[in-house]
């Protein structure tokens, strides 16, 4: 169907709401080089299912306000989470939350 996008959650911090990410890679028409454009579309999320870095697909559909045009069609593949691996990085566990350095 047209209008139907593939991409990846950057954003679920609003209520309903997810941003998606779509990357395309395109050639420049005079100078023949590659790079990479991304693109970013607001979703509607009704039963707010997806999550950051989930893969899913929208639709575009009748505006639901100024900026969302598009809803969630379904969640292709969750996303493995990198909440152990942020805290990792940081130097902080859940034993030495409340400690300074």
């Amino acid at each position: 169907m047209a209008g139907e996008l593939q991409g990846i959650v950057s954003s679920a911090k609003r209520d309903k709401t997810i941003t998606v990410s779509i990357a395309s890679r395109e050639t420049h028409p005079l100078y023949r080089k590659q790079y990479t454009k991304t693109r970013k579309y607001t979703a509607h999320d009704e039963n707010n299912e997806a999550g950051v870095g989930d893969k899913v697909l929208i639709e575009a559909c009748r505006p639901f306000s100024k900026t969302k045009s598009y809803k969630l069609v379904k969640v292709l593949e969750k996303s493995h989470g990198t909440v152990e691996l942020k805290d990792e990085v940081l130097g902080q566990t859940p034993e030495t939350e409340g400690e300074e350095k």
